[in-house]
């Protein structure tokens, strides 16, 4: 809830239902995943977390606000598992198909630590999705240090002479879309995505056709910089 840039936007309400909800339903309905839980912080703020998450039935883990590789550790603990998939609450946009695909890519290759879209990207920043080993996840937890901590398995791509990382990419290339939601420029995307679309996950290759014929959204938020790893 504490976003420097969009406070509170992972409970801003999308057709009914919440960012932080449609992030969960996209997770749910790829339909790999033995367990889901909901990593947020001890701060106060993170309370309006914790209730929506009791009315979506998921479970929470609460940890510290900055060492957001603690809180995913934290939630391993309590929410035993061979390997951990991350999404971020800002990505109300996230297609299942994508999640099940990538989880389907880090099965198929024996041995392998990580396994990301965004290490060579070629989706829209907010759909990407990635897999990390759990016992590579406790490995960080002892490695990483500074905005590793903040940004959960970025020292595992950050040193491929320790870990086995794959990069998922899929064609086409459709990066210069931005998808995430982290300034009013890209609510205001998002919004009137949700608005056309309505309260449904909608498959990458469906939105970005729709978006190739509206260029007034695509440049609603095309001059957003993303923030680099350092400065979190």
């Amino acid at each position: 809830m504490g976003s420097s840039r969009l406070p509170g936007k992972v409970l801003r309400p999308l057709a009914g239902r919440s960012v932080l909800g449609r992030v969960v339903r996209a997770a749910r309905d790829s339909g790999i995943l033995a367990d889901l839980v909901v990593a947020t912080s001890v701060d106060p703020v993170d309370d309006a977390v914790v209730a929506e998450c009791a009315r979506l039935d998921v479970p929470v883990h609460r940890g510290p606000v900055d060492d957001v590789l603690s809180r995913f550790v934290g939630a391993l603990d309590a929410h035993p598992g061979d390997a951990v998939m991350r999404f971020t609450a800002d990505c109300p946009l996230l297609d299942p198909e994508i999640v099940t695909l990538v989880a389907s890519v880090y099965r198929a290759v024996p041995g392998l630590d990580y396994a990301s879209t965004s290490i060579a990207r070629t989706l829209p920043r907010g759909l990407d999705v990635e897999i990390i080993r759990a016992d590579a996840l406790r490995t960080l937890d002892r490695l990483a240090v500074d905005h590793h901590r903040v940004h959960v398995t970025s020292f595992a791509y950050a040193r491929p002479e320790l870990f086995r990382v794959l990069g998922v990419t899929l064609t086409p290339d459709r990066s210069t879309l931005r998808l995430t939601l982290d300034t009013d420029q890209d609510w205001a995307l998002v919004s009137a995505v949700v608005d056309h679309f309505g309260d449904v996950s909608v498959p990458l290759a469906k939105l970005a056709d729709w978006l190739d014929g509206r260029p007034d959204l695509r440049t609603l938020n095309s001059s957003v910089r993303q923030k680099r790893l350092e400065e979190s």
